[in-house]
Order: C-alpha cells, then structure tokens, then sequence
C-alpha cells in the first residue's frame, strides 16, 4: 500500500522490497522525494497508478488503509499477492459488516487486532482467501 506507512516500513525493514502503489501523482511524487531525503538503504519503488490498473506486485504483504470496502479491496490486492500471502486493511468502524459482505464472494481467513488509535477499528490481518464457487452462492 503507498503512503507514509510505507515509508515507515522501508525506514525499519531494510531487508525487504517494498513497493507503494498512489494513484495520485503529487502524493506519489511526495513519497518518492521523501525517500530520496530519508537516504534509505533500500529505497521503497513507487508507482504512479491506480491498483487496479497496475503491473501485479507479486507482494508477500498487501496493505491498505481508507482505499475501497473489503470486498472491493480483496479483488483488487488479488493479482498483486504471492499466494501465501496476507493482508493488512486497517478498517473502521463497519469493519464486521464490511467483512460479512465481503465473505458472499470470498472464502476468507481473517483475524482482527484493536487499533491503538481509533477504538472502534481494526487491523484487519487476512491469512488466506480465495473467490467462492459460484456453486457456493
């Protein structure tokens, strides 16, 4: 996921490839220069695009945070996953009902951690899933 996050991620994580994808190009060209400055030692890529419309990442780790509903967002972190993966959506407060909606279309392993900064969301951490047999529906 792009944004601050993941310059904080690259920052502490040297070892990993990171990779921020901001469909915005201000933003995009913010992260690029504020790691330029940072003088990382892995520098994270940033790509100027919309998710959806990118090269697949092939990530280990997918985040996202205020992007689209979960459902939205499964399809969309979908090409861009290693399978195993997870995934990381920090979501707000309907985040059991987004969940609930998102599991008619996906077969979902999902775990939820308190957010320290907003009771009444979560990290949502997504261990595995998969699209459901139309049968199934």
């Amino acid at each position: 996921g792009g944004g601050f996050p993941g310059l904080v991620l690259a920052a502490m994580r040297p070892d990993l490839d990171i990779t921020l994808i901001e469909s915005d190009a201000r933003k995009g060209a913010f992260l690029g220069e504020a790691a330029r400055r940072m003088a990382l030692p892995k520098p994270p890529k940033v790509v100027i695009g919309r998710i959806e419309a990118v090269a697949p990442a092939k990530a280990d780790v997918v985040t996202a945070r205020a992007l689209a509903p979960l459902r939205q967002l499964l399809a969309w972190a979908a090409p861009h996953r290693n399978d195993p993966a997870i995934c990381l959506f920090h979501k707000g407060k309907g985040w059991q009902g987004e969940l609930t909606e998102a599991r008619q279309d996906w077969d979902i392993e999902a775990q939820p951690f308190s957010s320290v900064t907003d009771r009444d969301a979560v990290l949502l951490c997504i261990t595995a899933y998969r699209p459901k047999d139309l049968r199934d529906r």
